[in-house]
């Protein structure tokens, strides 16, 4: 594959309520080290600024962030406002709440309902926005999530944020934020390799119902916040080997024969490697292909 000619454009196409993107988008958390979080060593500061430039050039419309993606010395919004701002007509940045972590970069007490507007507004500081495109809340093992999605969706009414999404969720969550506002994305773990009945059957309901379905680490597989994963099957190999393809970009093309509503949002602080993922969107599959993966996914889970 010819990765430096390939643009985003080449994944299609989905709507985040009324705001379009390409199907494949960045996601900001490798950006600021070695591994995610306070682990690892802090990120090159000029190569992170180069990478998300590079990503515009190469069409990509959805970055997708947090106030808490942040290492020792880099803080992903702070990157992304000095690369990108002012920001182009096109771009959806896409951010979520409800983890928190304190300032020395160790998890806390996750946000309770009445302290979202503060995490909202420390997002909006930092990415030098008066509105935020897509906010999601990221459920943090709470049974219900209606009293903290509803906080969100008063901050929707007051016009600091465009539209919400949910995060880490199950069926129920979902019809339960349903019930208090439109909801145009749903984030969980999902992969080729990594699943759960729950969220097969969430990829199900999201595309009956127009809503987009973003999975985390689909390309980290197992290694999750540490990059990407190692562990390839036989088969991941043999697709990868017919499109003369890397098996992260086999992975990344995988998630997005699943449907025309299901993204993709890698993330790398790698030149190299971002142009590979971009170019995953270019892939194809074969029916024999796909079902050869599809039934590698069903064996996982």
């Amino acid at each position: 594959m010819t990765s430096e000619t390939l643009t985003a454009d080449a994944s299609g196409t989905w709507k985040l309520g009324d705001l379009p993107v390409h199907r494949l988008g960045f996601g900001a958390m490798r950006l600021t080290g070695s591994a995610a979080f306070h682990h690892g060593t802090p990120s090159d500061r000029t190569r992170s600024i180069a990478v998300l430039r590079k990503a515009v050039e190469l069409g990509v419309n959805h970055i997708d962030t947090a106030a808490f993606y942040f290492s020792a010395l880099r803080s992903a919004n702070e990157l992304i406002n000095t690369a990108l701002s002012p920001y182009p007509d096109d771009l959806v940045i896409v951010t979520k709440v409800g983890p928190h972590r304190d300032y020395a970069g160790e998890w806390a007490t996750s946000a309770r309902p009445d302290q979202l507007r503060g995490h909202v507004e420390e997002n909006l500081r930092q990415l030098g926005r008066d509105h935020l495109d897509v906010v999601n809340l990221r459920r943090m093992r709470q049974e219900s999530i209606a009293e903290h999605f509803g906080a969100l969706a008063e901050l929707r009414e007051a016009g600091l944020i465009r539209h919400l999404g949910v995060s880490d969720v199950e069926p129920r969550h979902l019809d339960e934020a349903l019930a208090i506002a439109p909801v145009v994305c749903v984030q969980n773990r999902w992969g080729l390799d990594a699943t759960d009945r729950a969220t097969d059957e969430l990829v199900r309901i999201c595309g009956e119902r127009g809503i987009a379905f973003v999975p985390f680490f689909a390309v980290a597989g197992d290694a999750g916040g540490l990059g990407a994963t190692e562990n390839h099957d036989d088969e991941v190999l043999a697709v990868a080997r017919a499109h003369d393809a890397t098996p992260a970009q086999i992975r990344l093309a995988w998630t997005l024969h699943q449907g025309s509503h299901v993204l993709a949002i890698p993330g790398t602080g790698n030149p190299d490697h971002l142009a590979e993922n971009v170019a995953a969107g270019a892939i194809r599959f074969t029916e024999a292909q796909l079902n050869r993966l599809n039934a590698l996914h069903t064996r996982a889970g």
